[in-house]
This record gives structure tokens, sequence and C-alpha cells, in this order.
């Protein structure tokens, strides 16, 4: 799927950059093209003015009134072919121009060429093209050349056809070369642009496949749980209170747990989907932490986990130690944060919850609140560490993605947790343009530290 998308990525790329190529190329053709037949024109028009300029004009015996016509009131006057064209015939050569002189009826008189050129005199000053045989063309302007309104002849000046079209051939094949070369280049470029944007949408599509399977399988085990213990009370024509409530234990156990499944699972979605606004608010997180340690107490003390509180303030650090959940300071400036109080407690939840959860009996749990900076702004740092088995390189890796348990020799026995509590974590700080970090090292512990932007109040 993925390569034929490509594919068609890098055709569509390549086929409107060889569109865009072959219009810039054919309207720089005609541009050239036009230009050389306008120096062409302007060549020709010159000679005709150094030619009419340099006409020896005489008036002409009565036995010559043939080479003039009388509309005038003047005598009549001939032009002195000899005394003209002696000196214009060699320049025009060399610049491979040809003149030819016709009379006043048309006749041709005088003409550089060696053979005469089968066309008709036809007036045009301003140039045409004239095609005498297969490979002999000529651009040509005819003039009429008058004297006191008399017709003194006619002055056609002829140029070879070829100093455009080799030219323009030249600029043809060239273009065509540049042109076929760039849309290769485009093309592989095209194949290797196609590849870098589908890298994305190819690593995004892995990742919602991999979640849909996580997510499939974390709902049908205790959907399968809860239909066979109801199937199994339902099915029991004398059913035992006891077993019977049994069962429906399991499935209210089994429902609690789906029901927090779909919360986080609803909750990363509207997070990632903007359909839920932050609602900033100035939180004492020293607070916020006494509240959730508070809680987290009861569970610690189950699990004989030491719950250990340091806070650190501008002043020299005070911290304690004990079963007690709350901080040895009170809530100061610099731990007073915009956020939202509500992910806020969720973070720090999962984050405790997570290390209580993952340590051993007799095992420290030891928050730390300490001032910090964060992208040269102040902010207030957290630090959560506990003395669990730790994980190694390849886990840390793979701790913020969704569904990912690294080993279930981590949790303690009956315990299963759904890998959605990092992931929401990291969700909610990014939120909070804050920062993350998970640090650990295999059977000493975890460390995992977040530092929050902090809101200075008076």
């Amino acid at each position: 799927m993925f390569q034929a998308t490509r594919r068609r990525l890098a055709l569509w790329y390549t086929a409107v950059t060889a569109v865009l190529l072959l219009l810039f190329a054919s309207g720089f053709y005609l541009y050239v093209r036009t230009t050389l037949v306008e120096r062409v024109d302007d060549t020709l028009n010159h000679v005709v003015e150094i030619v009419e300029r340099s006409l020896v004009i005489e008036p002409s015996p009565l036995s010559d009134r043939v080479f003039a016509t009388f509309e005038g009131g003047g005598p009549p006057l001939r032009v002195n072919l000899e005394a003209s064209f002696r000196d214009n015939a060699r320049t025009v050569e060399d610049d491979h121009i040809d003149l030819e002189w016709f009379g006043p009826g048309g006749q041709l008189l005088w003409s550089t060429l060696s053979e005469v050129l089968p066309v008709p005199l036809h007036v045009n000053p301003a140039g045409e093209t004239v095609r005498v045989t297969q490979e002999t063309v000529f651009r040509q302007i005819t003039e009429r050349v008058q004297a006191n309104g008399q017709v003194l002849g006619y002055l056609r000046v002829s140029h070879p056809w070829f100093e455009v079209t080799k030219p323009s051939r030249r600029l043809m094949v060239d273009l065509a070369l540049g042109t076929s070369l760039m849309v290769g280049a485009v093309a592989a470029i095209g194949w290797l642009l196609s590849g870098i944007a589908m890298a994305p949408v190819r690593d995004s599509y892995q990742q919602l496949k991999q979640f849909t399977a996580d997510a499939s399988h974390e709902l049908r085990n205790p959907i399968a749980v809860i239909q066979t213990n109801a199937q199994v009370a339902l099915s029991d024509p004398s059913p035992d209170v006891e077993i019977q409530q049994k069962q429906f234990q399991v499935i209210e156990r089994l429902t609690r747990r789906l029901g927090r499944l779909v919360d986080d699972l609803l909750f990363l979605a509207r997070q990632e989907s903007g359909l839920i606004p932050l609602a900033p608010a100035s939180v004492s997180l020293a607070g916020l932490l006494e509240d959730v340690l508070e809680e987290q107490q009861v569970m610690a003390a189950e699990r004989q986990v030491s719950l250990r509180v340091e806070a650190t303030q501008d002043a020299p650090g005070k911290h304690r130690s004990g079963s007690q959940g709350t901080l040895a300071t009170a809530p100061t400036a610099t731990s007073t944060i915009l956020g939202d109080p509500s992910q806020l407690t969720r973070l720090f939840t999962n984050l405790i919850s997570n290390a209580v959860q993952y340590t051993p009996d007799g095992g420290t749990v030891t928050v730390q609140v300490k001032p910090a900076k964060h992208q040269g702004q102040l902010g207030v740092q957290v630090t959560v560490q506990d003395t669990g088995i730790g994980m190694d390189s390849e886990a840390l890796a793979h701790v913020f993605d969704r569904f990912y348990r690294a080993d279930p020799a981590r949790l303690r026995s009956g315990e299963q947790g759904t890998g959605l509590g990092l992931a929401i974590a990291k969700v909610i700080v990014d939120t909070h343009r804050g920062h993350i970090d998970l640090a650990s090292t295999p059977g000493q512990g975890t460390t995992v530290t977040v530092i929050l932007p902090t809101q200075v109040t008076p």
C-alpha cells in the first residue's frame, strides 16, 4: 500500500514538474526564436536605410525614361546603379546579405545573387520568410524607393534563414536534453522525497495498527472473562450464593478495569485531537503533591514501601521521611505553576503509583521537589525515584509507548497494568510545555524527572 502511494506521489510530482519544464522550455524557445527574427529584421531594415541614403539619383535622359515613372511635375529621375551599388556589394556580401534592385516596372536590373531568385516582386517593408527550395529559405524586406513623387525602383534585401534556424535547432536540442535530464533528476528526487514524506505516515500507521491490536487485546480478555462468569452464573439452576457473589465480584472488578482503560483511551484521544482545551490556573504544586501523597500513602503502607518526601527551596533544603505523605515545607512562589489541576493530579498520581507498584516490599520511593530551569525560564522539578528492579536500555526506548509493559515480573502477583500510565504522563507534560525524562538501572531502580514552567505570583 505504501509503495503504491509512494509511486503515485513520485509520478504526480514528476508529471507536474515535467509539464512546468515543458511550458518553460517552449516559452523560452519561442522567445529566443522571436528575438532572432527581430534581430534579422532590424539588420535588414538597417541595410535598407543605408542603401537608400547611398543611392545616386540623377536626371534621366529621354532615352532612359523607362527607368522612372512620372507622377510629379519635376524632371524625370533615375538611379545610377554603378555609382550607387559599387561600394555596397562587398559590404553586404560579408554580412551574408543579398541586394536586388528592380526598376519601376518590376524588372530586375542589378543583384548580388549568383542566380536569380524565382520569387515575384512583392512590396513588404515588415519582412517575410520566403522558401525558394526545400533547403533554401530567405528572410526578405522589399522597399519601394521614391523621389519627388516618382518611383525610382524597388530594393529587395535578403538574409539567409539558416541564421535563425541553425541556433533555433541547437537551442531546441539543448532544451530537450536539459528538460529530459531535469525530468529524470526530478523523478529521482521525487521518489526520495515521497519516501521521506511517507515515512511518518508509515510510522503513524504502524503505531495505529499496533495501538489497535493492543487495545483490542486489552479489551478482549476482560470482556471474555466477564462473559464467561455471567454465563456460568446464568446457567446454574440452583446457584450457590457465595459462588455467585464471587463471580459478580470478578465481573465488577473487570468492569472497573475496563472503565479505567476506556477512560485512559478517551483521554489520550481527546488530548491529541485538541478536544480538551487546557484550562490553566495558578496551582500550588506542593499542595497538589500533598493530596496525591496522602492518597498513595495507604497503598504504600500496605506494601511496606517507605514513601519519602523531600522539598528544597531557595534557602537550604529540608526533607522529611517516614510514612506521612506531606511536604516538610509550606508552598512557596517558586512552587506555583500555571496548569490544569486535574491533569497535573493525574500526572503525579500515575508516576507515584507506578513507583509504589513496581517497588518490592521494604523498598523506598522518594519524591523530591526543587526549583529548576527549563528552556531558559524558571521551573519546578519533581523527581520520583524508586528502588525497584529497574529496566534495561531496550525497555527505556519504549516506556512512553502505549500499552508497552517491559517485563511482567515487574508486577506483583495478581496485578496487571494497561501500559498507558506513562503515555498519559507524557501527553500531560507536553500539553503543559514541560519536559519528562526517565532513567533506570537494572537492579537499582528507576527515576522519573518532570520539569514544569512556573508562574511567580506576588
